[in-house]
């Protein structure tokens, strides 16, 4: 079952949405706070600046994981459709 592209506009623009307002969520100051401070601890004497392959490697890096979890929510959009779908259609077959 494909959808349509406009459908999937939609998908992506509640998923950006929703993405963004976790990621700004005040529950999760502490935590980000923490994760910030325990990678920045890793490179304090060194120049990340001069580290052309760390870079390299951190933007493919959240390349991959925001493709991922894009992939992953778009098929449990699907799976929830086609549950939705069948649930629908046992209850009208039903009457």
């Amino acid at each position: 079952m494909e959808f349509p592209s406009w459908f999937r506009q939609v998908v992506q623009g509640r998923l950006e949405e929703v993405s963004a307002r976790i990621e700004h969520h005040p529950d999760l100051n502490d935590v980000r706070a923490e994760a910030d401070q325990a990678f920045e601890s890793l490179f304090e004497d060194k120049d990340i600046g001069r580290m052309p392959e760390f870079a390299a490697w951190e933007d493919r890096h959240y390349l991959k994981q925001g493709l991922v979890y894009e992939k992953l929510y778009l098929q449990g959009m699907k799976d929830g459709v086609q549950l939705a779908m069948a649930l629908f259609c046992t209850s009208s077959s039903d009457d």
